[in-house]
């Protein structure tokens, strides 16, 4: 497949993750992230050289040898909460037990800008040095696809479990992403201290000023969900392409935000970081996802502490997928692991882990999941084509406004 691309698409894309950093975000560094060198996947380290190429890191490593008591290392990007996040996360869980399953080595990559490191080092022509990515959006695949001119990732392939993915969670119409997840981005509030309001409206009256930390939408998955969610609502502009719930030609989601701004909205670079904020009590409201619960619970907390709002009824659906890299080392063995996520017991424990819903029909939950696991009587998302040719603009614009004012 082909697309379109000018440099200038490219810059905007890139400067994203730089934006970001203005706002709230590091660097990224470039060292594995499971304990390898001491490591202990802190602060989202990349994916360089963790493959050992040319035997480096060989079991046996004297020349002339063949390598094939080698154990093979499968590199798995993905984002730092999936790692080590301050709820609970299924990362660890799932190296574990893959590793006692495949005879293989799991590696996971966190590079502190995600998904645009990788995109970062393919516009340089450097290798990538991972295999698979987990945790990929429709937004993130759109700009991927407006952003390089080669392919980032590869076609499926076969995957077992794949004929169990639930209707309707399939998001990219080049079948490369395969969903693992899905969820639903919410308000999550303390109501010991403050009644969420239920109208996207009413978080900008006084009682709510300073209550809400949101994400910065060019550094999160989260926060870019919400903006989203802000422009499918609110629409985007009298020239734009998408006509606003409210039916206002004159008001948009740029308008909505400045609104936002006023009332003393706080945006954090990241999920985690606006997440630990709330958890401190910094405010009583916090931009996340409605399977809140099912982590309350699971640390014993007190559910009234974590309550879910869908404002107007509505929630930001959130399928995550997973795509092997075009020039992965071990492109077999990535989607033997992709199969392995897609078991009903993995499935389970992604969803209880990852505080989401399965992607699979086949999933083994607990009972009483489904009465912690709350979804919205309206979901609301773009697909791919809708997103085509404006997420980024949708992003920069914000981005643009929220650091000017």
């Amino acid at each position: 497949m082909s697309y379109d691309d000018t440099t200038e698409t490219r810059r905007r894309f890139l400067a994203l993750g730089g934006a970001a950093g203005a706002i709230a975000l590091a660097g990224c560094s470039a060292e594995p992230t499971d304990g390898s060198d001491g490591s202990d996947g802190t602060d989202g380290d990349g994916g360089d050289g963790t493959d050992g190429e040319d035997g480096e890191d060989g079991t046996d490593g004297e020349d002339g040898g063949e390598g094939d008591e080698e154990t093979p290392t499968l590199t798995v990007a993905t984002y730092s909460s999936f790692i080590d996040a301050p709820s609970v996360s299924p990362g660890e869980w799932l190296k574990e037990e893959f590793e006692s399953r495949v005879d293989a080595e799991l590696e996971w990559a966190t590079p502190d800008n995600e998904l645009n490191y990788y995109v970062e080092r393919a516009s340089s022509g450097v290798s990538i040095d991972a295999d698979l990515y987990v945790g990929l959006t429709t937004e993130d695949l759109v700009r991927v696809d407006e952003t390089l001119d080669d392919d980032l990732f590869a076609e499926r392939g076969e995957v077992a479990g794949f004929d169990d993915v639930r209707e309707g969670l399939l998001f990219d119409p080049f079948d490369r992403a395969l969903p693992f997840d899905t969820g639903y981005v919410s308000l999550v509030y303390d109501g010991t201290a403050t009644e969420a309001p239920e109208t996207f409206d009413g978080l900008l009256a006084d009682e709510h000023a300073g209550a809400l930390i949101a994400q910065n939408p060019g550094a999160s998955a989260t926060g870019r969900s919400f903006l989203l969610h802000t422009v499918h609502r609110f629409g985007d502009g009298p020239d734009g392409v998408v006509e606003g719930g409210d039916g206002d030609p004159e008001y948009d989601y740029l308008d909505y935000w400045a609104e936002l701004q006023d009332n003393d909205v706080r945006v954090l670079g990241s999920w985690d970081d606006a997440y630990s904020a709330w958890s401190e009590g910094e405010a009583p409201m916090v931009v996340s996802y409605s399977t809140d619960q099912v982590f309350a619970d699971m640390e014993g907390a007190d559910l009234e502490e974590h309550q879910i709002r869908f404002l107007n009824d509505q929630a930001y659906a959130t399928p995550e997928g997973m795509a092997v890299f075009a020039d992965a080392d071990e492109p077999e063995l990535a989607r033997e692991f992709m199969s392995f996520m897609l078991e009903p017991d993995v499935q389970g424990q992604i969803a209880e882990r990852n505080v989401a819903f399965p992607a699979t029909d086949t999933a083994e939950l607990p009972d009483d999941y489904a009465e912690l696991a709350q979804e919205p009587s309206e979901p609301v998302t773009f697909t791919y084509d809708e997103l085509q040719g404006s997420v980024s603009e949708w992003v920069e614009d914000w981005e643009r406004q929220f650091a000017g004012n």
